[in-house]
């Protein structure tokens, strides 16, 4: 095989699985580590993959990469539904008690799916209605209607690329609820590095939700496992649930089980 073939097929190998290691390469195309670490900083060069500690991921994966709000809420759309049908059983019928919407399109999904029950379901008009926190103005759009629902707003500056409210005016608010189950997104979860973010004042918010929260539920699809943008917002030992789509890696289970969080398949 021609080097340049080969690493056309390491380049769909990496767009298809999102990260590749060095030793899995060359046993695949029965060549050295050294001749795998060369594909890579061609390929690197071409900016069609960038290099990391044992391997490479998609081009797309930089730290700081991010997308809209907008661009998010069409992607992955089957495996956020999921995501969000398994946290809807989470949040209690009797909608007594309270629970913070992190911004994020499976949070926008749950969303959705707690304004349709509320519509169906409705409550009497004496029972105690269901406390929904949110920073997130599409979030906040959905539910801010909904029958049973008490909606709260968060202030703060809204940030246009996710349609979000940050600032030191958003922490404070934070920091001064106590919710039962804050659901949150993430832009990615790792072993190591934990749940991250690129963005340092959504971090910042993130952060304050982890603190404020009785109980912490991340929703990630699978393009978020072992991914590690910028800025880190919690350790895997701050988690209390994981719900995604696919079995997480290897590394990146054993993690989780030795931080005790309850990882949820949907």
């Amino acid at each position: 095989m021609f080097a340049e073939e080969r690493q056309q097929k390491i380049a769909e190998l990496v767009a298809g699985n999102g990260r590749v290691s060095v030793t899995v390469l060359a046993e695949r195309f029965s060549i050295t580590t050294e001749t795998v670490r060369r594909d890579l900083a061609t390929l690197e060069s071409a900016g069609t993959v960038r290099r990391v500690h044992g391997g490479a991921v998609a081009a797309d994966r930089f730290s700081t990469s991010e997308e809209s709000i907008n661009e998010r809420t069409i992607q992955r759309p089957d495996q956020k539904l999921r995501i969000a049908q398994a946290a809807l059983a989470l949040i209690p019928r009797s909608k007594s008690g309270s629970i913070l919407l992190d911004a994020g399109s499976t949070t926008e999904a749950l969303a959705d799916l707690l304004s349709r029950r509320a519509a169906v379901e409705p409550s009497p008009a004496t029972a105690p209605e269901l406390v929904v926190i949110t920073h997130a103005v599409p979030i906040a759009a959905k539910l801010a209607s909904a029958p049973g629902i008490a909606l709260q707003i968060l202030g703060g500056r809204v940030r246009g690329l996710t349609q979000a409210a940050v600032g030191q005016a958003t922490v404070e608010a934070a920091q001064r609820m106590r919710p039962d189950i804050a659901f949150l997104g993430t832009n990615g979860i790792h072993a190591s590095f934990g749940l991250s973010t690129p963005d340092p004042e959504e971090a910042a918010v993130k952060a304050a939700f982890v603190q404020s929260a009785r109980r912490i539920v991340v929703l990630a699809d699978s393009s978020k496992l072992d991914a590690e943008t910028l800025v880190q917002f919690a350790s895997l030992k701050d988690l209390d649930t994981l719900i995604t789509d696919s079995e997480p890696s290897p590394e990146l289970t054993a993690a989780l089980t030795d931080a005790g969080v309850d990882v949820v398949i949907a």
